[in-house]
């Protein structure tokens, strides 16, 4: 289980990264670009993964790693649910969000 707090903490360790509003909750971006939005009041996220990574965390367990419901979803962001994820495959998904928005940005 990772509490928000910690799940705040750990999208924001990654360097240039920062927090800003994205309608009403928290995105964290880099490069003015969102890898990642927390959802507080159903204490999950959302990272932006590619649907091949999307599929390889969803086949671990997807009670905690599942597409978005909608065409978000198909083009591979996921939700994540903090009360049941370990910290250390948050911190994984994380980071290759993280990572493929650096990736774009040197495109």
């Amino acid at each position: 289980m990772v509490d928000l707090e910690t799940a705040r903490q750990i999208a924001l360790s990654f360097p240039g990264s920062e927090e800003r509003d994205h309608f009403g909750i928290p995105s964290f971006r880099v490069n003015n670009k969102i890898f990642a939005t927390m959802w507080i009041n159903h204490d999950r996220m959302m990272v932006k993964l590619s649907p091949i990574d999307q599929s390889v965390f969803n086949s671990f367990d997807p009670s905690i790693f599942y597409a978005v419901p909608n065409k978000w979803g198909l083009r591979g962001s996921t939700f994540v649910e903090l009360a049941k994820v370990r910290r250390d495959m948050l911190e994984d998904a994380l980071n290759i969000a993280y990572n493929a928005v650096i990736a774009k940005k040197k495109n």
